[in-house]
């Protein structure tokens, strides 16, 4: 019997899009039929590009434009890698042609945004869902089996994350990710997104009930704009007492760590975004013991590893392989799967709440339930 495949395209020939073009390669159940820019010349110098590194048996088709890839009939699903000022649109119209929709984040500049589109999904009956990679690494069901054991971890009471790079003069000048008109979350929706996901997904998506946060820095200010966020820390307060804080910017050096801490234990994830190179992925439980006797006092580290044998990238069962998989499988099994765009709907609202304490100094907004 031969097998069905998702038959994908790709809207826009971004850098990002050149690991999903593989992932498509190496899921089973897909395989990657166009990819369109606006200009054939464009699409087919990316096809060409990633045709020679990783090919398919038959190498994708160059559109000249968005309008003629979302009108073609042997397309199933379409990967939309485009700037956030650009994906509303985008994503509505992708909908309306009757296509599946993987689309990058920050999925919305508002949650306006993010509403609009998962309204054209659900009406079209198609499916929805964010790039967050990690979500797909198998190492987060292990963590989640770590916290959910009552041992390790126990109650949860504080989550601590960050994502950061270093941009250099040309990034912050030419990049689109500091551009008011194409990403103007800059950092906080090109990095926080991935940290307030964590803290959402850790508290089994349960929301914060209120945020209170800082953009530290940012470029291309005004007399009218705030300017495209470039440093931002922010601190979600949930029920019971439980916090979250989150740092991202353009401005630290490389970093993606975060701590799970909780009433008996804490776990930490060197790299919980992108898996450090190795086919393996990794986090670290401690249950440190202090121990005190008369004059002696003595802290015990009791620090174990959790290992996943799982590819950190480029590889069959790597995240963004699993990612483009587990969306596919999806597709083909006709059900539509809402839980997808509730999270997205979720984490956007957080950021949104977080981008209006940091443009009020820092006050505390209560986030809608």
């Amino acid at each position: 019997m031969t097998q069905r495949i998702c038959r994908w395209g790709i809207l826009g020939a971004a850098n990002i899009a050149r690991k999903n073009w593989q992932a498509i390669r190496l899921a089973e159940n897909s395989t990657l039929t166009a990819v369109a820019s606006r200009s054939q010349d464009r699409a087919q110098a990316f096809i060409n590009e990633c045709q020679s590194h990783v090919s398919f048996p038959t190498a994708p088709r160059a559109i000249g434009s968005y309008e003629e890839l979302l009108a073609a009939n042997d397309i199933d699903a379409v990967y939309i890698p485009l700037p956030t000022g650009l994906r509303t649109e985008w994503v509505v119209r992708a909908a309306e042609a009757g296509k599946h929709v993987l689309v990058e984040k920050p999925v919305g500049v508002t949650e306006a945004d993010v509403d609009t589109m998962l309204a054209a999904c659900t009406k079209h009956n198609v499916q929805f869902m964010d790039g967050v990679m990690f979500m797909h690494c198998g190492r987060l069901a292990k963590l989640r089996e770590t916290l959910d054991d009552g041992t390790s971890i126990g109650a949860i009471r504080r989550i601590v994350a960050q994502f950061s790079f270093r941009g250099d003069e040309d990034f912050m000048r030419h990049n689109i990710r500091a551009d008011a008109q194409l990403e103007p979350l800059g950092c906080l929706g090109d990095l926080g997104w991935y940290t307030i996901r964590l803290s959402l997904w850790a508290m089994k998506y349960q929301l914060p009930i209120s945020v209170t946060a800082r953009q530290l820095s940012a470029v291309g200010q005004t007399s009218t704009f705030p300017g495209v966020p470039t440093e931002f820390a922010m601190e979600l307060h949930f029920a019971e007492g439980v916090t979250a804080s989150n740092y991202c910017s353009f401005l630290t050096e490389n970093q993606q760590w975060a701590n799970i801490g909780g009433t008996r234990g804490f776990a930490h994830l060197r790299d919980f975004v992108l898996p450090f190179f190795g086919n393996q992925v990794t986090f670290d439980v401690t249950n440190a013991v202090f121990e005190h006797r008369v004059c002696d006092f003595q802290a015990e580290d009791r620090t174990r590893t959790v290992a996943v044998n799982e590819y950190a990238t480029s590889a069959h069962n790597s995240q963004e392989t699993n990612m483009i998989r587990n969306f596919a499988a999806l597709v083909l099994s006709g059900r539509i799967d809402p839980s997808w765009g509730e999270i997205t709907r979720k984490t956007q609202r957080v950021m949104d709440a977080c981008l209006q304490s940091a443009r009020q100094n820092g006050a505390v907004i209560s986030v809608p339930a």
